[in-house]
């Protein structure tokens, strides 16, 4: 997969194109909402973001839907439970130590909300995020990738730093993890369907066992 857009945009004013769309969204775009968006006003901004991401993703030469459904989509469950149980180990273990009362809140206190939330995060979370930030990021920016594993790391980077607004060491870190692990199965193994699965387990098991304190914007607490 990494490497298949190398084809279009190659020359310097499609490459110098490629490099102000790339920065702009995976760059300033976090740098703002992380310093200047109200945390009332983030889910309407991200909204926005990932609705140009996906527009981008459209206008991308040679790029189909179908060729996302075309992708190899078998399951690893062993993958896929290997994320789970990774993300609720480190979600017991953070919360045990730092906030107690946080662990399971919501299976506790507000079941009908988490059972909500593990609806609706698969469709409206993870697969948006995993357009913008797998398909998008390898297929429309390929010309200007580093090769090889640098574009995975590359790509778990920006997808950790995309996460800036919530100004917490451990969502950079369980981002960066995850992006790495998504970054793989889509660029590595070509499995677009799997990638938006273990995003969505992933997201689910951060729910369930209550590390969503981290990732609610209404929680939010810049450092200025």
């Amino acid at each position: 997969m990494i490497g298949q857009g190398r084809r279009f945009a190659r020359t310097d004013a499609g490459r110098t194109g490629l490099w102000v769309e790339f920065l702009g969204l995976y760059l300033v775009a976090p740098v703002l909402m992380a310093l200047a968006v109200p945390p009332e006003r983030m889910f309407p901004a991200l909204f926005a973001v990932t609705v140009v991401g996906v527009v981008l993703l459209t206008r991308t030469p040679g790029f189909s839907w179908a060729e996302l459904r075309r992708q190899e989509s078998r399951f690893d469950w062993r993958l896929i439970g290997l994320i789970g149980l990774a993300t609720l180990v480190t979600g017991v273990v953070v919360l045990w130590l730092t906030e107690p009362g946080a662990l399971f809140f919501l299976l506790r206190q507000q079941p009908g909300l988490l059972l909500l939330i593990l609806c609706l995060y698969p469709l409206l979370s993870a697969l948006p995020q995993e357009l913008v930030f797998r398909a998008l990021f390898f297929r429309r920016y390929a010309p200007i990738l580093p090769r090889g594993k640098a574009a995975l790391w590359l790509n778990a980077a920006v997808f950790s730093f995309a996460h800036l607004m919530y100004w917490n060491l451990l969502v950079a870190g369980m981002t960066f993890a995850g992006g790495l692990v998504f970054a793989h199965v889509y660029a590595r193994q070509g499995n677009f369907p799997l990638a938006v699965a273990l995003h969505a387990v992933a997201g689910n098991v951060v729910f369930l066992v209550g590390l969503g304190v981290f990732f609610y914007s209404g929680n939010v607490v810049r450092p200025f």
